[in-house]
This record gives structure tokens, C-alpha cells and sequence, in this order.
């Protein structure tokens, strides 16, 4: 089964119900598919044929799922692109994807006019949001193209979404995803619709996101309606969730953790809410024991996985964040909250290999962590060099992530195997390190990162942001580690006001690397 199947199934079982909700506009499944054929005939009218780029600049709206289906049905690959990267960041995402059709939102025009000339392949340029001289508009081209079904021979393994990862060094890399890549995860994980049961996801992770991606997918398998909001914004994820009684989400742990701390939380009514995922970066033990405590009926989910696996690769289910039992389970239970990812899905193999020689390592002990599945991509996108630097001949992706498993399956996270301190050969993780400082009753968020030291080689250092009120010493903060850490406590303590993230949450450490050296 490939993608497009997801929203023709879709709507021949529910064509009245809602497929999108966006900004008080509804569009059924019927509606949708419709508006999906008419642009893809629009698009092939341009001359996009099977195996061309599209690339999409906008924040989340209906049209961000109609390009991508559109470019489906046409065989065409979609290319999202990260609407927060640098002007050199975009051009070298598209002019490295060869991009044949760009859509842009209004307020990246500025952007994309610059960057039109320097980008030959790029032979037409459509505007979502309103008309612009010499482009042709999004609306007239749907309003003006056929409804007729477009008809393409894809095969499963065909590549669909090019996606481009931000890494922390270096420009970005080009992740290929397969059809098979997002079947192979939702025949699995997710029923297929149903007219009777009506589900709705509301969905603030961006789409230029992997994660976005697979809840946008998942959710048109599933014939749930999605409502969207063009960005994370605490009151108005409330807002909405009350409103269109919404049963589904996910969010990120800094978007969790502004939800619960809203000084108005309790004034609205979340009851409809169901099934909350979290995931994309490491969530403090403090947020998640709140938000289970306020909001008891929601069943959490953690998802581990990263783009080159096109996503969730292990879950630490509902019933992982439910702490009963004698002493010992709870406690089993809680060291599981603090630093496991979960178990791997069924359709993903993972093991723990030592990071030098590459050998299986016993139950326990730590080493890098390496995924193998359909869902794990062959390669990135015309890179040799950086190809074989992650990927094994037999398919194994080296995902960087440092982790152990204990008897029961479950995988543990230490850190990242770039972000690793090493102090006098002793390794260091900065995530052990981060869970002590998150425990201190007057921190509210920290990272931990190595530095150069003559002597140690390396040595950690602490940013660390103080709870609203508070005041601390960086005596008393190393202290509080010393008597938790011994020698593994962080040399130094740098106090900051905000601690620097991407869109989805995780720490930019290699800004705190620049900051510091700086300093």
C-alpha cells in the first residue's frame, strides 16, 4: 500500500465527514480529495512528472496536505521545507533537491524572490496565501484544473517526501522517505477508518517536521479529522482542543510543560482528550508526573525516533505511564519516565552495538543504538560520503544515539554520541548530568555540555535557567551535584535566561558551545 491509498480509502468510507478544520474553515474528505485531483492536474499541466521535486514553504494549513497528495498522486516527490532556516539554508535545501515547483506562503516571498534567480530548476512558483504578479495563484489553479482522478503507476518503494534534516554541523542533509517507509508504520500501529468512530487530531508539530509528516499521514489513514493550527501558541492549543473537542494530540516537551504551567489551565475543559504523544527531545520527570496528575484521563505515549527512520521506531505506551504497584515496580516505572525511550515497534529491529568495533553488546550495557526496518531509508539524498558514514551494507543505521536495553526490551537513552563528554576516558552523559539538575527545586530547565579542558580533555558545564522567583548560587548548584554525581558534576554553572531551541523543542547545544566560547 503507498500513501495516495490513505486518502482514497479515506474518503469512499467517510466523504462527509470533516478531513480539515483550519482557522474556522471546514473541508470534508470529499472536498479534499476533489481539491487534491484538481491540483494535481494543475501540476501536471506545469509539467511535473514521476520523480520531480515540489517544494512547499508555508506554515500548517489544508493546502500543506493537498500539495503533498497532489505530488503523490503524480508520482512526484514532495520536498518540505523548514520555514525557520536561513535564506542559504533554503537555497541549497532546493537548488540540492533540484526542485521543479516551489509553493510559498505571502510572508516568504520576499525570500523566495531573492532566491529565484540563483535557482534554475525552479520553472514555476506557485503563491498560497494571495496573487502575486507574474506567479500563478493556488486557488486559480485548483478553481481551473479538472476534478478528474489522475491515475500514476507507483510502487511501494518509491520515494515520496525528501526531507531536510538541520543537523548541528554542516548543511543539511536530504532523507529520501518511501511509500512503504509510513505504511509499514500505520498498518501496524493504526485502525483503518470507520464511519461510525470519529476521531480528530489537532496538530501544532510542523509538517516540514518528520513528526508532522507521520501524524498528517496517520491521521488520513485513520479517517480522522485533523485540525491544524498554523503554529504552537498555549492559549489557542487550548482554545481548540476545547473547542472542536479534540481527542488526539501531540506536542513536544516545552509545548507540554506551557500547557500545564498556563496560569489559566484549569479553566478549560480538556476532557475530550484521549491519547497525548509526546516525543522529539528529552522530557524532564517533573512535566510529565504533573501532566499525568492533572490531566489523569489522558493516556501518554512517548515516540522515540528520528527522520531517517521516517519517525517512531520505539514507544513508551500508556500503560508505561501508569505508576502502580509495590515499591519496586513504581520505582522501575519511574526510572522508565526518566530516561526510556520504550520498546522498538514490531516492524523495526534494534540492537546495541559497541561504538568502535560495531560488535552486539550484552543487556545493560551502553552503546550506540542501530535501527533496521522498512522504515529506515537507504541513504541521503545524493551524499555517498555521509551514506556510509550512518548506513551498514546490510541496512543497519547507525542512529548516533547512545543507549543500553535492559531484560524486558526496554531502551535506555545516555545522550548523543556527538554530544558525549569524555573526562580523563571516563565518559560523561549529559543527560544523566541534566536529570540531577532538573531535580533541584529551584531550576526550571538545564543542558549540559563538554568543553576543552588541558588537563581532563574535556569537562561539563551547566546552563541552567532558575524558576520564576528564584535565586541560586553556582556554589550551591554544584554542590547539590556533587553529593549525586561525584566526578561526573559540572565543573562550572552558567546562568541563563532562555535556554536556545529549535522548532521542535530540543536544546541547540552547539549555540551553547558558541556562547561560551564567546564567554
Amino acid at each position: 500500500m503507498n500513501t495516495i491509498d490513505f486518502l482514497t480509502i479515506a474518503s469512499a468510507i467517510c466523504p462527509d465527514r470533516d478531513c480539515t478544520v483550519f482557522e474556522g474553515k471546514r473541508q470534508t474528505y470529499a472536498q479534499t480529495n476533489e481539491r487534491v485531483n484538481r491540483l494535481a492536474n494543475a501540476l501536471a499541466g506545469m509539467g511535473v512528472e514521476k520523480g520531480d521535486r515540489v517544494a512547499v514553504l508555508q506554515v500548517n494549513c489544508p493546502q500543506y496536505l493537498e500539495s503533498y497528495f497532489a505530488a503523490a498522486k503524480l508520482g512526484a516527490i514532495m520536498v518540505p521545507l523548514n520555514f525557520r532556516a536561513r535564506q542559504d539554508e533554503l537555497s541549497y535545501m532546493l537548488e540540492n533537491a533540484e526542485a521543479k515547483v516551489l509553493l510559498s506562503g505571502d510572508r516568504y516571498m520576499d525570500m523566495v524572490k531573492a532566491m529565484l534567480p540563483q535557482l534554475p530548476s525552479i520553472k514555476q512558483c506557485i503563491t498560497i496565501d494571495s496573487k502575486q504578479p507574474d506567479m500563478p495563484y493556488y486557488e486559480d489553479l485548483v478553481s481551473a484544473s479538472s476534478p478528474e482522478e489522475v491515475f500514476t503507476e507507483i510502487d511501494d518503494e518509491d520515494v515520496t517526501i525528501l526531507v531536510y534534516t538541520a543537523g548541528t554541523t554542516g548543511r543539511p542533509k536530504g532523507v529520501p522517505l518511501r511509500h512503504s517507509g509510513f505504511s509499514s508504520y500505520v498498518l501496524e500501529n493504526v485502525d483503518p477508518p470507520s464511519p461510525e468512530i470519529e476521531e480528530k487530531n489537532a496538530l501544532t508539530v510542523p509538517m516540514y517536521h518528520v513528526a508532522g509528516l507521520q501524524a498528517l499521514l496517520t491521521a488520513i489513514y485513520g479517517g480522522r479529522t485533523l485540525v491544524l493550527m498554523r503554529q504552537f501558541a498555549t492559549k489557542e492549543w487550548l482554545e481548540t482542543v476545547q473547542r472542536e473537542r479534540v481527542t488526539r494530540a501531540m506536542l513536544v516537551p516545552t509545548m507540554l510543560k506551557w500547557v500545564i504551567d498556563d496560569p489559566d489551565f484549569e479553566k478549560y475543559d480538556l476532557s475530550s482528550l484521549s491519547v497525548l504523544t509526546y516525543g522529539a527531545a528529552s522530557m524532564p520527570l517533573e512535566v510529565i508526573k504533573k501532566a499525568m496528575k492533572v490531566m489523569p484521563w489522558v493516556r501518554f505515549i512517548n515516540a522515540f525516533g528520528q527522520t531517517e527512520t521516517a519517525s517512531t521506531i520505539t514507544v513508551l505506551g500508556p500503560e508505561d505511564h501508569i505508576i502502580e504497584g509495590t515499591e519496586e515496580e513504581k520505582e522501575k516505572k519511574l526510572k522508565r519516565l526518566t530516561s526510556s525511550i520504550g520498546r522498538p515497534l514490531p516492524d523495526v529491529e534494534v540492537k546495541i552495538v559497541d561504538e568502535e568495533t560495531g560488535e552486539e553488546l550484552p543487556l545493560g550495557q551502553a552503546g550506540e543504538i542501530m535501527a533496521r526496518g522498512p522504515r529506515v531509508m537507504s541513504g541521503y539524498w545524493q551524499d555517498e560520503q555521509k551514506t556510509a558514514q550512518v548506513m551498514t551494507p546490510d541496512g543497519w543505521l547507525r542512529t548516533g544515539d547512545i543507549g543500553w536495553m535492559d531484560e524486558e526490551g526496554y531502551i535506555y537513552l545516555s545522550g548523543r554520541k556527538d554530544d558525549m563528554i569524555i573526562r580523563g576516558g571516563e565518559n560523561i552523559s549529559p543527560e544523566e548530568v541534566e536529570n540531577v539538575l532538573h531535580s533541584h527545586p529551584k531550576i526550571e530547565e538545564a543542558a549540559v555540555i563538554g568543553v576543552p579542558d588541558p588537563e581532563w580533555g574535556q569537562e561539563p558545564v551547566a546552563f541552567v535557567v532558575t524558576k520564576k522567583g528564584e535565586t541560586a548560587t553556582e556554589e550551591e548548584i554544584r554542590e547539590y551535584c556533587r553529593a549525586r554525581l561525584s566526578f561526573k558534576r559540572p565543573r562550572s554553572v552558567i546562568f541563563v535566561d532562555i535556554l536556545p531551541r529549535n522548532q521542535m523543542g530540543k536544546v541547540l547545544k552547539r549555540v551553547l558551545r558558541e556562547q561560551y566560547a564567546e564567554s
